[in-house]
């Protein structure tokens, strides 16, 4: 590929550990690219340390991070890029070549964004490491809408905790919505296939990322991922549901788990027993209070944002 001007944008909110150790392997990479970490006023160093490492730091109060307004401002502020490559404070890259291996699709004129796989962090649980390794495979992959009838919701699939974006494509379908409460990725992504771009995964371009989420998390993180289906109807509308994946999931699960891990059998069906039940909720969450819907979220300052209440 020609020479291309990259930026790498990290927000970050009290994790002065875990940034240490992504900008560590930042430092490593083989493109050049221009950095730019936004903090939400970190109450624990997160804050001062990039500013100690880096030069382009802002700082915003922590009740205006928005996962899509946040974002795109960043783009706003620091315009003129050709990819803006998306990472979060709690991923890092173990291989020297994993930006330049991410922004490689590129080299076909029609790929609007990439996004990179994920390995569970060497702390994960079973039930964490089955989760990176079912949704972020090895094979390398390239999709248009016409994929939607065999991948469903997978065709717009996207992580901002490792993925790129041309800077053209984001900006011509509008950029990371403010309005939505999480999942920007995919709204952007969705846009982008509707408009006739491609996406592509690539399988080859890792970082480590994943999360050893308490029942209750799980639950409050697909709450979240029901309202944002149900706020957002027109992603399943035009690229169908799931299509299974569900069941396939579980299924997949209990084989990874095995006889060796029987005692996760229980937790594994009742997690995912709860994150069905808490999906459902959260597309009924017109029907619940804010108050509510605080509770069982796990984004709660969304709610008090001007976008609590359904346009």
């Amino acid at each position: 590929m020609p020479q291309i001007r990259i930026a790498c944008i990290v927000p970050t909110y009290n994790g002065r550990d875990d940034l240490a150790r992504l900008l560590d392997s930042l430092d490593k990479q083989s493109v050049q690219f221009d950095l730019y970490v936004v903090d939400s006023s970190s109450k624990d160093g997160t804050g001062d340390l990039a500013r100690s490492r880096e030069k382009n730091v802002a700082t915003i109060p922590s009740s205006q991070f928005n996962h899509g307004g946040t974002r795109q401002m960043m783009v706003n502020q620091n315009s003129g890029y050709d990819v803006y490559v998306f990472m979060t404070q709690d991923a890092y890259l173990e291989d020297s070549t994993a930006i330049e291996r991410l922004i490689a699709p590129f080299a076909d004129e029609q790929v609007g964004a990439v996004c990179g796989r994920q390995l569970p962090h060497p702390n994960a649980s079973p039930l964490a490491q089955h989760a990176r390794l079912f949704n972020y495979p090895e094979t390398s992959q390239v999709k248009s809408f016409g994929d939607a009838p065999v991948l469903g919701l997978k065709t717009a699939f996207m992580s901002n905790s490792f993925a790129a974006y041309r800077g053209r494509t984001l900006n011509a379908v509008g950029g990371f919505p403010e309005h939505v409460i999480f999942a920007e990725d995919m709204y952007v992504t969705a846009k982008m296939l509707l408009s006739g771009w491609k996406v592509a995964y690539a399988g080859d371009a890792s970082c480590r990322h994943s999360h050893n989420y308490s029942l209750m998390e799980e639950f409050r993180r697909y709450f979240d991922m029901g309202v944002f289906h149900a706020r957002e109807p027109w992603i399943r509308e035009r690229f169908g549901g799931a299509g299974g994946e569900g069941l396939r999931y579980v299924k997949s699960e209990l084989s990874f788990l095995g006889l060796s891990h029987i005692h996760f059998w229980s937790s594994a069906i009742l997690r995912n027993a709860c994150k069905l039940l808490a999906y459902k909720l959260g597309q009924k969450e017109h029907r619940l209070s804010i108050g509510l819907k605080k509770k069982l979220g796990m984004y709660k300052g969304y709610w008090n944002s001007p976008y609590a209440e359904k346009q």
